[in-house]
C-alpha cells in the first residue's frame, strides 16, 4: 500500500483479497434494517383499522423476523472473495464462484469507470472480481497488481 507492489512470486501462501468498504456500508445497513423492524414491530398492536383484524404478538414477530431475514439479504454482499496462488485464482462473488488455473486467464483487467476488476479468459469470456471494487481504490488497485503478478509468473 505504501506505493510498493508486494513480490507476491515468492509468496508461498495465497493472497487474499475481500472488498473492504462494501463490508462496513452492509453491516450498518443490516443493523440498521433489523432495529427499524424491531421498532416498527412495537407501533404493530390493536385494530387493523376499519375493525376487520387485530394485530397479534405473531405479527410482531414476524416484522422482526422479515428485517432479520432482509439483513441477512444485505450481509450477502459481504461475501466476495478472491484467493490466489500460483496455480490460479479462486473468485467467489454475490452469487456463484469460480475457480480459474492461470492457463485459461487472459489478461487481469481494471478498466476506468469499471466498478470492479475483471478476468478475461481465452475463450473471450470474462469473470467479474467483485472483490476487487473501484470503492475501495489503493486496496483495490494493488488487489490487481498482485494478480498480475501471479499470472505472470505463471505464465513464464
Amino acid at each position: 500500500m505504501n506505493g510498493r507492489v508486494r513480490d507476491v512470486t515468492s509468496i508461498q501462501a495465497p493472497v487474499v483479497y475481500r472488498p473492504r468498504r462494501i463490508r462496513w456500508v452492509a453491516g450498518f445497513s443490516a443493523a440498521a434494517v433489523v432495529v427499524l423492524f424491531t421498532v416498527l414491530s412495537f407501533g404493530l398492536h390493536g385494530s387493523t383499522g376499519d375493525t376487520m383484524g387485530t394485530y397479534q404478538r405473531g405479527d410482531q414477530g414476524a416484522m422482526v423476523g422479515l428485517g432479520v431475514l432482509i439483513g441477512l439479504g444485505i450481509l450477502a454482499f459481504t461475501r466476495p472473495r478472491a484467493v490466489a496462488d500460483a496455480d490460479g485464482v479462486r473468485v467467489r462473488n454475490v452469487i456463484g464462484g469460480y475457480d480459474l488455473p492461470w492457463a485459461a486467464v487472459r489478461a487481469v483487467r481494471f478498466d476506468r469507470n469499471s466498478p470492479w476488476a475483471t478476468l478475461e479468459l481465452h475463450d473471450d469470456e470474462t469473470v467479474s472480481v467483485h472483490a476487487l471494487q473501484a470503492a475501495d481504490k489503493e486496496y483495490a488497485v494493488e488487489g490487481v497488481r498482485a494478480l498480475r503478478a501471479l499470472h505472470a509468473a505463471a505464465g513464464s
